[in-house]
């Protein structure tokens, strides 16, 4: 894609708004609205917006930034305005300082530091994303509801599955913004569902996750659902994961693979899943980044709570899928679909590289379910557990040098703030249950 391509669509399709995208330190996608005669300016970096009002951004004193669109994240969005006949483009923008330098505190550029490293080392990334979301009814007021759409469960049909028709919608508006899109189906809890799509580098995969937030709930929102990744919705059922495929490729080979050893994992991968794990506790803080996090990585719902490895066992935190050659990979499976893309990808491979520089050893798989083992078996064998809250990964990050380097000490500053805040605001707050459980005993 370059300008003059831009400039072409732009006629061709009628454009007469342009978007320019960006995502917060939380993970929130951002949106400034711009006529298309604008488009040039916006093209150059020339648009400045106020990065004060902007969560964990910059202070009121040193509020002008300037974004700075991708091209190649270039796209005519696939719905028309309700009051206007012509369309609207979109670009996902870097965010650049007065200055004209990579604003430090962008979590697109966190990434992108991280995916230099590993450039610096000859390897690039590959994420393949399984974002889990819940749909649910919207009340006679347009709100959203609790009340779960369906009662169907894993791989069900219609008419038990009552959300195939938007999932299809959802599907088809996906394809048409270029997803390639590899399956979709019900999940494992009522109203549950996931869309699947093919594995790309690992920025555009980031990319991807965010643009993929918005047409879900969108397209839901025509079917009188409102989509949530919200992890936890509902208590007693499974919550919402994003497990993540990962692999790293050097001049176009997968170096996770080895047709020379018995499982076909290469050094290298062993090394990258050492790295993570020994990370696992801090990372857990950015790809796990709710109060309401901790309510799903609970034993019992398929969601992981242990720090371990296995070919086939789906229980501990990393899982190695069956297919080799090309296709050779790790599933981390803590992360959950509200985490910060960018950031959430950045400490992965940020871990993952050091386990391939210091060359460290992960321990033995588990093949056993780890839900069901003793505490002193798991002991024994060294299995410790993800934080049980999200106050105790805060604390776990603050201590790990490693992933405060990936994010920066921008964002690192700025996170620990913003999830410090939520964890007292949660704690003090008198919650339903404290009432149904104490009111009368006491």
């Amino acid at each position: 894609m370059n300008r003059e391509d831009i400039f072409r669509i732009v006629q061709e399709e009628n454009v007469k708004f342009i978007r320019l995208q960006f995502t917060d330190i939380l993970g929130v996608m951002k949106s400034i609205s711009i006529p298309v005669e604008q488009l040039d300016k916006a093209l150059d970096g020339e648009l400045m917006f106020d990065g004060s009002s902007i969560e964990g951004f910059v202070r009121i004193e040193e509020s002008d930034m300037y974004l700075k669109p991708d091209i190649n994240s270039f796209l005519v969005l696939p719905w028309m305005s309700p009051v206007s006949s012509g369309k609207t483009i979109r670009f996902i923008c870097d965010i650049y300082d007065p200055d004209g330098k990579p604003f430090i505190g962008c979590p697109r550029y966190a990434l992108t530091n991280v995916l230099q490293e590993a450039k610096d080392m000859g390897y690039t990334m590959q994420v393949g994303p399984e974002p889990e979301f819940f749909m649910f009814p919207l009340d006679n007021n347009g709100l959203p509801s609790l009340v779960t759409h369906d009662k169907a469960s894993y791989f069900d049909l219609p008419p038990v599955d009552r959300g195939e028709d938007a999932r299809r919608d959802m599907v088809e508006t996906l394809q048409s913004m270029g997803f390639e899109i590899e399956a979709s189906h019900h999940e494992l809890a009522p109203g549950q569902h996931e869309i699947d799509f093919k594995y790309m580098d690992a920025l555009r995969t980031a990319d991807n996750i965010m643009t993929f937030r918005i047409v879900v709930r969108t397209v839901a929102q025509r079917h009188g659902l409102h989509a949530t990744f919200m992890p936890k919705p509902v208590h007693g059922i499974a919550g919402s994961g994003m497990h993540l495929h990962i692999s790293l490729f050097k001049d176009g080979e997968n170096i996770f693979y080895d047709a020379g050893k018995e499982d076909g994992l290469s050094e290298s991968c062993r090394f990258f899943i050492a790295g993570v794990l020994k990370h696992a506790r801090a990372i857990s803080a950015i790809t796990s980044p709710t109060v309401n996090s901790y309510k799903r990585l609970v034993p019992g719902y398929e969601a992981p709570v242990y720090i371990a490895w296995s070919y086939r066992n789906r229980s501990p935190l990393i899982r190695i899928p069956a297919r080799r050659g090309i296709g050779t990979r790790i599933e981390v499976r803590s992360p959950d679909p509200s985490c910060n893309p960018y950031l959430g990808l950045a400490v992965i491979l940020k871990a993952g590289l050091e386990g391939i520089r210091e060359k460290l050893a992960p321990p033995a798989s588990v093949e056993q379910n780890i839900y069901e083992m003793e505490l002193a078996d798991r002991n024994e064998q060294g299995i410790a557990s993800l934080p049980e809250n999200l106050y105790e990964a805060i604390r776990e990050l603050k201590q790990d040098l490693l992933i405060q380097e990936a994010l920066g000490p921008h964002i690192y500053s700025r996170f620990v703030l913003a999830k410090t805040k939520e964890w007292e605001k949660y704690s003090s707050r008198v919650h339903q249950w404290e009432i149904d459980e104490y009111l009368e005993k006491f």
